[in-house]
């Protein structure tokens, strides 16, 4: 399993699991479609949106895990 870090841009984040879009809704970006928001990182994403980085970064990685743990 792929792990998601600071500068994994948002497109591939969406690629790893399409699931993991409402974690972005949750921190206020909605545009996930627009070609600027698609091609941030996912720290770029959180500065403009006021969220914490690492808080984020957990909580998707959880995510990832739990959902393809065997």
């Amino acid at each position: 399993m792929e792990k998601i870090t600071k500068d994994t841009i948002i497109a591939d984040v969406l690629k790893i699991d399409r699931d993991l879009a409402p974690f972005f809704f949750n921190i206020g970006m909605h545009c996930l479609g627009c070609p600027s928001a698609s091609g941030e990182t996912v720290e770029e994403a959180c500065e403009v949106h006021g969220a914490d980085v690492d808080e984020l970064l957990k909580q998707m990685n959880d995510f990832l895990e739990e959902k393809y743990a065997e």
